[in-house]
């Protein structure tokens, strides 16, 4: 803070070479403006006391708050949450439901093979029939004018 304090005043000693004189009272307020955005409240606070400060004392202020602002940065704590993570960027609820499967006996495990095995359209989502053979879909190409063809890609 030192240097930054002896930097504006070897600017004010330059223009002053150049015949602009630069008033010590201008040079402090010049020197406030010119501080760091964390330093906003030691601007406010010189700005409501009555005395207004020569560039000496401007100095010595910001060296003792730039010590106070580097204490205060040490004492600070950066907590970090790790509550609600994806994995691999999948949406939460999207997936396999939650919970054990339902199982109500024997009778259940006799069927449960066939169960999934329904013909099921990935278009319209009815039963009966596979996208491939579905009239709606068929009809959206037509529609948009794509030729359909009514058997799948073999892999």
């Amino acid at each position: 803070m030192h240097e930054h304090v002896l930097e504006m005043t070897n600017l004010a000693a330059k223009l002053k070479a150049l015949g602009m004189n630069v008033d010590e009272f201008f040079l402090v307020q010049f020197i406030l403006n010119s501080l760091h955005p964390q330093y906003e409240a030691f601007q406010i606070n010189y700005n409501t006391i009555k005395d207004k400060w020569n560039v000496n004392e401007l100095s010595c202020m910001l060296v003792q708050e730039e010590g106070r602002l580097k204490q205060q940065e040490q004492n600070s704590i950066h907590l970090v949450g790790h509550g609600a993570e994806r994995k691999f960027g999948r949406k939460p609820g999207k997936g396999a439901k939650k919970g054990p499967p339902k199982n109500n006996g024997p009778a259940d495990a006799a069927q449960a093979p066939n169960k999934g095995l329904k013909d099921k359209c990935h278009f319209c989502r009815k039963e009966g029939h596979y996208q491939y053979d579905c009239p709606k879909r068929k009809a959206w190409f037509e529609k948009k004018g794509i030729p359909y063809n009514l058997k799948p890609k073999s892999k």
